[in-house]
C-alpha cells in the first residue's frame, strides 16, 4: 500500500507543476531602464581677438570720414554698403580681405571700400596697423592712417575742414580739391563749398548722437 500512494503523490507534484508557474525573481522578466541621453556640452567658441585701434573716433574725425564717403562716391546715406564699392559703383561681397577685382569704366582701377583703398595701399597700411580684415571699423582706421601720413591730421584736429587740409589729402583722393580747386590727378572733383556744407551737417549729426 505505500508504494502506490508514493507513485500517486508524484504523478500529483508533477502535473502540478505543469500547471502553476514557477515564481522568478524580478529582475530576470524586467528590462533595465535606458540611461538617459545627455546632450553634448557646448564647445568653446574661439573669440577672435579685436583688430588694433589706434585712432580715437571723435565726432569730428567721424564726420571728416563720412565727408571722404561723401567725396569718393561712397556715403550711400550712410549705409554698411558704402564700405563693399568698388570702383565704379558696384558692390563685392565679403569684408574679409581686399576684393582685389579690377573694373574699367573711364579709368581702370582695383580701389574698394568706403575710401577706394587700392590693393597695395591697404595691404602696406594692414600690416602696418596690424589689421586682419576689411571690416568698416578697420578701413576708418586705415583711412585716418592716411590722413596721418599725409601730414593732416593734426592739422584737422587744431583747424577743421580747411583749404590746407583738403590740399593735402589731394594726392591721396582724388576727388578733393587741391589748392587751385581742381584734382591732384585731374579728375572730377567736389568744391570745398560742397565738401564744408557737408561736414558741417555730418559733424552736427555725430555730436548729437553723442
Amino acid at each position: 500500500m505505500t508504494r502506490p500512494r508514493l507513485f500517486a503523490s508524484t504523478v500529483v507534484a508533477i502535473a502540478m507543476a505543469t500547471v502553476l508557474p514557477i515564481p522568478r525573481p524580478a529582475t530576470a522578466v524586467s528590462s533595465p531602464r535606458p540611461l538617459p541621453v545627455l546632450p553634448e556640452p557646448p564647445q568653446p567658441v574661439a573669440v577672435r581677438p579685436a583688430d588694433p585701434a589706434p585712432y580715437t573716433l571723435t565726432p569730428e574725425r567721424l564726420a571728416l570720414l563720412d565727408t571722404l564717403r561723401y567725396a569718393e562716391g561712397t556715403w550711400k546715406d550712410g549705409s554698411p554698403d558704402g564700405y563693399r564699392v568698388l570702383y565704379g559703383g558696384g558692390l563685392f561681397e565679403g569684408l574679409e580681405r581686399h576684393p582685389e577685382i579690377t573694373v574699367q569704366r573711364r579709368y581702370t582701377s582695383a580701389a574698394a571700400g568706403a575710401y577706394q583703398f587700392l590693393p597695395d595701399t591697404w595691404d602696406a597700411v594692414a600690416r602696418q596697423l596690424g589689421l586682419s580684415s576689411f571690416e568698416p571699423h578697420n578701413q576708418d582706421q586705415a583711412a585716418l592712417h592716411l590722413i596721418e601720413r599725409r601730414g593732416a591730421l593734426r592739422l584737422f584736429d587744431q583747424a577743421g575742414l580747411s583749404a590746407d587740409v583738403l590740399a593735402r589729402l589731394a594726392p591721396e583722393w582724388a576727388s578733393l580739391p587741391a589748392h587751385h580747386g581742381g584734382s591732384y590727378y585731374g579728375q572730377p572733383v567736389k568744391s570745398r563749398q560742397e565738401l564744408v556744407a557737408f561736414y558741417r551737417s555730418a559733424l552736427a549729426r555725430h555730436a548729437d548722437a553723442g
